[in-house]
Formats: C-alpha cells, structure tokens, sequence
C-alpha cells in the first residue's frame, strides 16, 4: 500500500482504523483521503485496505 508517496506493509485485513491507530495517528485530529476520495471518520472501521490502496494522512495541527 501508499500512505502519504511511501510504499508500506499492509497486515491482511486490517481496517482504515486499525492501520491509522497501529502507527499512532491521533484519529480524531487527522483527514484520510483513500484512492482520491476523503473517507469520513465514521468509516474508517468498516473499510478494510488492501495492498494496491493509495492513502493520503493529513494532520491537523493547532497554533496561534
């Protein structure tokens, strides 16, 4: 699979959610976008991944 430009190890059928949260993405705080279409929060348990997945992380950050 491709997270953010970089090939990656998949674990067969794992979820959006489980893949995010075994590399400790803060899921309330982040934006997926998987194969150019942005997947909502409430999904990303039902959606499992697959090797040929391309997947975009976008973290937001507060400041001031």
């Amino acid at each position: 699979m491709i997270l953010n430009g970089e090939k990656v190890e998949l674990k067969a059928g794992q979820t959006v959610y489980d893949f995010l949260c075994g590399l400790d993405y803060n899921i309330n705080r982040i934006a997926v976008e998987l194969n150019y279409e942005i997947i909502p929060r409430e999904k990303f348990k039902e959606i499992t991944l697959t090797e040929a997945d391309v997947m975009e992380v976008v973290t937001f950050m507060g400041g001031g």
